[in-house]
């Protein structure tokens, strides 16, 4: 390789040109009344230098110098290119290459990977990344599921062994095949032999980590944006590196609403469109969708241009009022040692309003139908981690069980089975509630059948019937 130039797709009397002169075509080794070949080789065109071409260079003066010109304007010649708006031209001695952009070629290929596997019923290889203990992956491989789509879970990445060894054991999202990749992002992305390893995807998910963005995060840091936080405020980078290594053809990320302000947002926005997504974002409210726990985050899906996808009325028009009493373990008795007075904490509740401080301590009931937000270190029982109030005793209260925990956020409390308190609150506390994503997956799914269909119809009008292949 010599040289590499973007030219634009042209048009000349209604048909496609390709035009190169000047210093460009010098440095192919072309010079004016030389011959060439044009070769179409598969989704490339090949121009050779040959004694015996059959097109001729042609020229042009400037500044009393001849300059060779090569204009191709031949629909049949340039029938690969349809549609493009510009193409590569790869300079090599005596010879060039004009081949779509890499932008392009990646999308079609993708896309076509995708279409063959929902015509003959494959499952379709997914990702995830900052997998956590794997309640996103889970909610999004059930909702495919529920649109009858499905999937396979190829690798996961977490910089955490303990919660990816749990995700193993107990997460049905994982197989045998799943690749586990219990190192930082930033280091995958940098390794050379497991980016040359991993797999191309068709779906990736990931959740990045949120503390630089969140509220709680920001504030204890003392940043000035999310990006200033050392340990986790450049992921976009890494998570963008894996994504173009695996090529999707959907992504999906979530984090806090206050993600979607962020520099990191505008990156991926703009590096996704230059290749070859359209994303649509939406902030997701556990509420709408019957989860007791009202906790909203930010959800922007990727897909390749081609797929239909829009959030619009993804939340239930009816949802169920629960009440918390129906979460409630029903082993913890009303003389468990959970149930504490925690004077410290009242304590510091009258030294805050002493000086100001609206910070208070939050309770709910049985009858509660809403609980706030329950966090990352909710084990720490802190000022404002949501506490269950005794049924007979007024002083007496305590943190909610990992299990009622899940059940608050609608996750599948097996997906915690087994861990102490602290690692289930914090697998919990740090993702998602379920039913959202769920519905996002769902919505996947059935953008993905609206393709299959497009494609059935197509299939037909060319006399070429082909029966609906569903993956199941």
């Amino acid at each position: 390789m010599k040289d590499v130039w973007i030219k634009k797709v042209g048009a000349a009397r209604g048909r496609p040109r390709i035009f190169f002169d000047g210093l460009q075509a010098v440095r192919a080794g072309f010079a004016p009344g030389e011959k060439f070949h044009v070769n179409v080789d598969g989704a490339k065109v090949v121009l050779t230098k040959a004694e015996d071409g059959s097109r001729v260079v042609s020229a042009r003066r400037k500044n009393d110098e001849e300059l060779p010109v090569i204009d191709l304007n031949s629909p049949d010649l340039l029938a690969v290119f349809d549609g493009m708006d510009a193409i590569r031209v790869v300079v090599g001695e005596g010879k060039v290459f004009l081949l779509p952009l890499a932008s392009e070629a990646r999308k079609v290929e993708r896309l076509g990977r995708l279409k063959m596997k929902l015509a003959t019923g494959e499952p379709l290889a997914a990702g995830s990344l900052a997998h956590g203990g794997g309640v996103l992956a889970h909610a999004i491989h059930t909702g495919l599921q529920d649109a009858g789509i499905s999937c396979e879970l190829s690798f996961a990445n977490e910089i955490r062994e303990d919660l990816m060894v749990h995700a193993m054991a107990v997460n049905d999202v994982w197989s045998d095949r799943t690749a586990a990749l219990a190192v930082p992002m930033q280091e995958l992305a940098q390794d050379e032999w497991l980016m040359a390893h991993l797999p191309k995807l068709d779906l990736l998910e990931m959740g990045l980590p949120c503390s630089g963005a969140s509220l709680a995060g920001h504030t204890k840091k003392g940043l000035s944006k999310m990006e200033d936080h050392e340990q986790i405020g450049h992921l976009v980078y890494s998570a963008l590196a894996i994504l173009a290594k695996t090529n999707p053809a959907v992504v999906l990320f979530e984090n806090v609403e206050r993600y979607a302000d962020t520099a990191s947002s505008q990156i991926l926005r703009f590096q996704l469109r230059d290749m070859g997504y359209i994303t649509h974002e939406a902030v997701l409210d556990g509420a709408d969708f019957g989860c007791l726990e009202k906790r909203q985050r930010w959800c922007m899906v990727a897909v390749t241009k081609g797929i239909e996808f829009s959030f619009e009325d993804l939340a239930p028009r009816l949802t169920v009022v629960r009440q918390l009493g129906e979460m409630l373990d029903q082993n913890v008795l009303d003389d468990d040692p959970s149930w504490r007075v925690v004077q410290y904490l009242k304590d510091k509740e009258t030294r805050n309003a002493a000086v100001g401080d609206r910070f208070k301590m939050q309770f709910v009931g049985p009858d509660s139908t809403s609980v706030p937000t329950l966090r990352k270190g909710y084990a720490k029982a802190g000022s404002p981690d949501p506490r269950l109030r005794h049924p007979t005793d007024p002083t007496l209260s305590r943190l909610l069980t990992p299990a009622e925990h899940a059940r608050v956020k609608g996750v599948p409390e097996d997906l915690v089975d087994g861990l102490c308190a602290t690692t289930a609150h914090q697998l919990l506390g740090q993702g998602i509630v379920y039913e959202p994503f769920r519905a996002a997956g769902q919505r996947i799914g059935e953008s993905l059948q609206a393709l299959i269909a497009v494609r059935d119809v197509e299939d037909d009008g060319d006399g070429q019937g082909m029966a609906p292949a569903h993956a199941a």
